[in-house]
């Protein structure tokens, strides 16, 4: 069955009486080139993890590769509806759960052992980074994580230090992965429509962080007060969220080797290291 004919959608959402929900963010693929670009990027080797399956059409493309396939359902509704588009697939698996709210260490070993996994998912606009921070930041068995986001979103993964876009979001992703965009995706792609476009987000992730700090829940502190107020300059920024006299942050940054009147948007992750470095040696 072809998940991404807008006859065959409309067909299927007329059997099971099924109506879009906003709220949700349900919106459902029509080009099909895309799923199987989502798939293939996840580079399945030993099982994917789906995150808001839908109708089933990226189910589908991932049941193809033969591996094993676990997708967790908020809604309840598409339960009955899974179970007729992708219920012939012996390597696919539906739970009905909240992502957010399920214990994901848990369930990876519960259904694939020790092995690393990709996580796929045509992630809901309203609740995207929420997801990603929770699938990045939770130290689970995973190879790659590949995502269709929200183009802005896609772009504040993906944005170089100096630019607009670059963010908390940014160096949170660029500490734990390697980030990529896999490919563009409009709004005429889907039914019903978003109002903006899409991207596939490809982020790789690392055996271990891509910079040395001696405390890693500093580093974020700083990353977090650096981007507080972008207006304003990194000193008074830093100012606002630390204990400490402007002259002596003043002083810490420029033994770093930063000055005290760039923004936070400029610096990259080895000089929030830096920063932080020094914040943990006087124990802020």
């Amino acid at each position: 069955m072809d998940l991404t004919s807008v006859k065959n959608i409309k067909e299927i959402a007329a059997h099971f009486d099924f109506r879009f929900s906003k709220g949700l963010g349900q919106n459902f693929l029509t080009d099909p080139s895309v799923p199987e670009e989502i798939a293939r990027a996840t580079e399945i080797t030993d099982g994917a993890l789906e995150i808001g399956p839908g109708f089933g059409v990226l189910t589908q493309a991932l049941a193809k590769t033969g591996k094993k396939v676990v997708s967790i359902e908020l809604d309840e509704r598409l339960l009955k509806v899974l179970e007729y588009t992708v219920g012939e697939y012996e390597n696919v698996k539906i739970i009905h759960g909240d992502v957010m709210k399920l214990n994901l260490n848990n369930l990876i070993t519960k259904e694939f052992g020790n092995e690393k996994i990709s996580v796929a998912a045509n992630l809901p606009y309203y609740i995207t980074t929420p997801i990603l921070t929770k699938l990045i930041e939770s130290s689970l068995p995973l190879k790659n994580i590949v995502v269709m986001v929200q183009k802005e979103v896609a772009d504040r993964i993906c944005a170089e230090p100096g630019t607009k876009a670059y963010g908390a979001l940014t160096v949170m992703c660029r500490y734990y992965t390697v980030p990529s965009i896999v490919t563009q995706v409009s709004a005429g792609s889907f039914m019903p429509p978003p109002k903006v476009d899409s991207a596939v987000v490809k982020l790789h992730m690392c055996d271990k962080p891509n910079v040395d700090v001696k405390d890693g829940k500093m580093f974020f502190r700083v990353v977090k007060a650096a981007f507080a107020q972008r207006r304003k300059t990194l000193l008074n920024c830093l100012a606002h969220a630390f204990p400490l006299p402007k002259e002596r942050l003043s002083e810490l940054l420029e033994n770093a080797g930063i000055s005290p009147s760039v923004r936070g948007e400029t610096l990259g992750l080895n000089e929030f290291a830096s920063i932080a470095d020094a914040l943990t040696d006087i124990d802020v």
